[in-house]
Order: structure tokens, then C-alpha cells, then sequence
């Protein structure tokens, strides 16, 4: 829907109801879809003159140079601490890459969804942040997977693990010594970082408990100690992250620029033979929005999952909607959806009494039946009420024909999740390669839906947090040139680079939403890079190096490991 109306309003001067969009499967979004590129416009302008079809192919080196880049900053980070690790005050200055030309939302990545989360779980009594936008001759970089979060996370983590480092304290127990309190829900960080939104609810230290017991904490520091004693180097890195999901309401985020509502829409029709349609003004791209939404609806009505069907993705049919990103289709899509549902409900609890003869008040709607409160026999099923109110023989004075109800959801505040990730590396002091023995990761999306989808989400986001911290990176040479443009240049690792995931979860529920929803997306892909690259510094401690640029290649490990004659001692 936001593609064709840019197109239609404000680059090719016509209706948008002149144009209709499809969008087939064609796989993972990430961020690199949301911007609309010129050639989208110009394919519609050539088919016009043409009159025939047109289709245009991207190769592979020109998805590499043309699409959108993400997360490219330099950050300065002060921090003011006490002696037992009480952190007073953090101040950062970033410079963010914003490439050669502004995409869609490039400013607001860095500003909004990296400056106004730098408190993430801490209480911090006092933040400062300044970042200044700067154009350079690389891509454009807007919105990759967590966009602007997962950077947040990353100057926290660093920095608490270089305080706990300077002080000679456990980086967990900085951690839980700056945890805000799950007594001080809802919580606005200091200095109105916010900009008047609050963090919703969350009990951090029960993440980060549950984390340290999983991967047996105490025993797991006796056996780095004794590895290293036998010149091998083991490292333990933490990340406890926050995020924000569903980027609303629309009055804050249009305060903070980005010229746009982030509502959401859905229509439900139940048809007279009970079937239910669900349409939803949401965008999926393999996230299981047709299994997820399927499942919410079927659950409320009472009725068998295969009754219900979803569509999206198809401008014709679909009410407005602003799509996917920021893990915002459940918390306000699916929310939108929810609603529309409900009010399916109380129309067939008005419906039904009507047909029974009594007082709505005095109905229940439960397991696809309504019924008289106390006397169960004096029922109507939903089916026998969506034929009825389809045939409409026989309606209350004022009620329209059909179940079919479409619902705009804007929330009231985003939605926190929160968690605490453990990752267990052992660096290879003759190669600087870098393995990951053990990844641990206790996520609080608030309730959930479907269990193996949202360990779906959280098993990707891992490896692409990963990816980034060891592998993944873009390379111009002094012209400018991108020299990192092919699978053969760019480093994407293989099933085999990556260990197997030990995930849980705590359930904290959201009070934005009647869901008790927060979000998933985009947690894995949030908490990893930090946790993977404290790991990795915490091996090399004995080689007293405090900090390296990412990724952390095997060459890059190796010098700074043998900077300093490489004999493991600190100091």
C-alpha cells in the first residue's frame, strides 16, 4: 500500500486506485524492502508507453551495490560509574553513515530506533546522546533486521562489559546491579529519552537468572580458568537487550519526522457456511502470518483452524496498511485483527439473542457456542449464527447483514521485549579463529501464540547477529568502489559455522495490547552481535586487548592476539 501510494502521489502524479500491487513469496524482507527504488516507477512508466508487459531482473552484484546497507557507525561512548559498578552516567556521540542518497527512512533508524533506546534495560539516572547524519560515497543505509536497536545494544553491551572489565567485577552482576526493578514498571528512561513513551513491563534479572543457569555459569568460569592455564582460550560474553516493537503510536512517531501513521488494518468475514476470511493490511515475507493470524482467529471464534484463511499482500483486497517491520505484525496487526474479531462476537451474542429470546447481557460466547448464563441447552452455534445474520430473515431492529468487520489499530505505546543472551566462544590463539561452543538465549516476547514460529524467528535473528560479528561486512576500496559485491567476496555462513541454539523464555505480558503481545522479530538478530563479540574479547583478555572492530575475521583476531608478542599473559 506505502509503495503504491509513493508511486502513485508523489512520483507519477496519478491515483493511487490506478495501480494495484501484488506481492508474491518472494521470500525475507529485512529492512532492504521497504524503501521503493526508482526502478519500481519506471517499470510502470515503461509498460505504459510499451503497452505490453515489463519485468525487470536485479542481478545479484546490483542487489549487493544498489540496495539498501545497514547499521554503519562510529561511536565515542563515556561512562561514569562507581567503584561497586553503579553506572551514574552515558553519554555517546555517534556519526551514522547515512550513504550517498537519503532512503526511505535513514534518519530515523539512527535518531528514533537507536538514540531514544540507549538506556535499554538500565537505570540510568542520567543519558546524553548526540549522532549527526553524515553522507558518504557508500550505498544507502536504512533499516536492517532490529535497525537502530541492535546497534543501541551493541554500544550498551560494550560498555557494560568494559566497565565490569575496568573495575575487575562479573559483567553479569554489573548487569543485574543496573537492572531496573520490575517494581518500577512502566518505567520512562532519564532525561525524557523517550520522548513521553514508558517501557511497558519486564523483569529482567529473571532472564538473565534463567540464562546463567542454563549455561551452568559458575562451573562454566572454572572451566575458561582451567583451559587457560592450558593455553586454550575460552571467552563468555553477555547481552541483556530491550527493544521497542510496533514503532507507534502514530502521533509520537510523526513527532519524531517520519512523515507517516504506523497503524494497522484488518477485515474479517465469517461467509454463511462458517468459513472465516481474515485479510490483513500486514505484510508477510515467511514470518507465518498465515499460521499466527489463523490460529488467533480459530482460538477466539471456537472454530476449527482449517475454517480460516488469510490474505494479504494485495492492494486490491486489502485495506490500507503500513506492512511489516519493526516486529510490529502481531503487536499491532495481529491486535487489529483481534479486534475485528470481538466485535464479530458481540454481534452474534446480539444476533443470538434475538433468535433466544433473551437479554444480551445475560450471554456467554465460549468454544463457537453463545448461550444463556446458567442454562447451557438454550444455545446457538456461531456457524448456525452466520447463516442466519447472511441470510438476514430474521435480524434485531438495526443490525446489517453478514459477519464482516474491518478494524485501524493505532497503539498507545510500542511493546518491550527484553532478554538476556550468553554466548561461549573458544579462540584459537595459532589461527585467531573463532568457534562458538555454546549460544543461550532467554527472550520475554510477552504472551505467545505459536511456540515453534517464535523459535523460528529467534534461531534466524541469531545467526544473522552472528554473521555480523564475525563474518559479515561491506568493502569499498579508495574509489569508492563496493570490492565486497558477490557471494565470493561477501561472507554469509554456512549451517556448519553456526552451533546449535539452547533457547527459553520467560513470559512477561504487555499491558499495551489485549494480546499480551510484544513482539519477536528482530530480538535474535538485537542480542547477538554483542554477546558473540564479548565473548570474543573476554578470550582474549590474557592478550590484553579491550576492543576490536567488527567482524572479527580470523586475521583480525590473530594480530591483535600477537600484537604484543601473543604470549597470553595481560598486561
Amino acid at each position: 500500500h506505502v509503495h503504491r501510494l509513493v508511486m502513485a502521489a508523489f512520483v507519477l502524479g496519478i491515483p493511487e486506485h490506478k495501480i494495484r500491487c501484488i506481492a508474491p513469496q518472494v521470500g525475507g524482507g529485512f529492512g532492504a524492502k521497504i524503501f521503493m527504488y526508482p526502478e519500481y516507477p519506471l517499470v510502470l512508466v515503461l509498460a505504459k508507453r510499451l503497452g505490453r508487459p515489463v519485468k525487470w531482473i536485479e542481478t545479484r552484484r546490483e542487489n549487493y551495490v544498489a540496495t539498501t546497507h545497514g547499521r554503519d557507525h562510529i561511536t565515542d561512548i563515556e561512562v561514569g560509574a562507581t567503584r561497586d559498578g553503579v553506572i551514574t552516567a552515558f553519554k555517546v556521540h555517534t556519526f551514522a553513515n547515512l550513504g550517498g542518497v537519503l532512503s526511505t527512512a535513514a534518519l530515523g533508524i539512527p535518531t528514533t530506533l537507536y538514540g531514544r533506546l540507549l538506556s535499554g534495560p538500565y537505570k540510568f539516572p542520567h543519558i546524553y546522546c548526540n549522532v549527526q547524519g553524515v553522507y558518504t560515497n557508500t550505498a544507502m543505509v536504512d533499516a536492517y533486521r532490529g535497525a537502530g536497536r541492535p546497534e543501541a545494544t551493541y554500544a550498551l553491551e560494550r560498555a557494560i562489559d568494559l566497565v565490569a572489565r575496568e573495575l575487575d567485577l562479573d559483567p553479569a552482576e554489573v548487569r543485574r546491579k543496573n537492572f531496573i526493578p520490575p517494581d518500577a514498571f512502566p518505567y520512562a528512561p532519564a532525561d525524557d529519552l523517550m520522548a513521553g513513551l514508558e517501557y511497558d513491563s519486564g523483569n529482567y534479572a529473571l532472564a538473565l537468572d534463567k540464562a546463567l543457569e542454563m549455561v551452568n555459569y559458575k562451573e562454566l568460569r572454572e572451566e575458561q580458568a582451567q583451559a587457560r592455564r592450558e593455553g586454550r582460550y575460552l571467552g563468555i560474553g553477555f547481552s541483556s537487550y530491550i527493544e521497542a516493537c510496533g514503532l507507534a503510536p502514530s502521533a509520537w512517531i510523526g513527532a519524531q519526522g517520519w512523515g507517516a501513521g504506523l497503524w494497522e488494518s484488518a477485515n474479517v468475514r465469517m461467509h454463511l457456511t462458517g468459513k472465516v476470511v481474515v485479510t490483513t493490511g500486514s505484510q508477510s515475507h515467511g514470518q507465518g502470518h498465515e499460521t499466527t493470524l489463523a490460529q488467533l482467529v480459530a482460538d477466539e471464534l471456537g472454530i476449527a483452524l482449517d475454517d480460516v484463511v488469510v490474505q494479504h499482500s494485495d492492494t486490491q483486497g486489502a485495506p490500507f496498511g503500513y506492512g511489516t517491520y519493526g516486529s510490529r505484525s502481531t503487536a499491532v496487526g495481529a491486535v487489529a485483527v483481534h479486534r475485528s474479531v470481538q466485535r464479530i462476537k458481540e454481534k452474534a451474542k446480539r444476533l443470538a439473542a434475538h433468535m433466544l429470546e433473551a437479554n444480551p447481557e445475560d450471554l456467554v460466547y465460549q468454544d463457537g457456542k453463545v448461550f444463556v448464563r446458567g442454562v447451557p441447552a438454550k444455545t446457538k452455534t456461531i456457524q448456525e449464527l452466520a447463516a442466519a445474520v447472511a441470510l438476514g430473515y430474521s435480524l434485531p431492529e438495526g443490525m446489517e447483514p453478514f459477519f464482516d468487520e474491518t478494524s485501524y489499530y493505532d497503539p498507545p505505546n510500542n511493546t518491550y521485549p527484553f532478554g538476556t543472551h550468553i554466548c561461549v566462544v573458544e579462540v584459537d590463539a595459532k589461527t585467531g579463529q573463532t568457534k562458538i561452543l555454546r549460544y543461550v538465549a532467554i527472550d520475554d516476547v510477552g504472551n505467545v501464540i505459536n511456540p515453534m514460529i517464535v523459535d523460528g524467528q529467534i534461531h534466524g535473528g541469531i545467526a544473522q547477529g552472528v554473521s555480523q560479528a564475525l563474518y559479515e561486512g561491506a568493502v569499498y576500496d579508495d574509489n569508492g568502489t563496493l570490492v565486497s559485491g558477490s557471494l565470493m567476496d561477501y561472507a554469509v555462513p554456512t549451517a556448519a559455522m553456526l552451533p546449535s541454539y539452547e533457547t527459553a523464555r520467560t513470559v512477561t505480558p504487555s499491558p499495551v495490547n489485549p494480546l499480551g503481545v510484544k513482539g519477536v522479530g528482530e530480538t535474535g538478530t538485537i542480542a547477538s552481535t554483542p554477546a558473540v563479540v564479548n565473548a570474543v574479547l573476554d578470550a582474549l583478555k590474557p592478550f590484553g586487548v579491550k576492543n576490536l572492530d567488527m567482524p572479527l575475521t580470523p586475521e583480525k583476531v590473530w594480530r591483535a592476539m600477537h600484537a604484543n608478542g601473543g604470549n597470553g599473559k595481560e598486561g
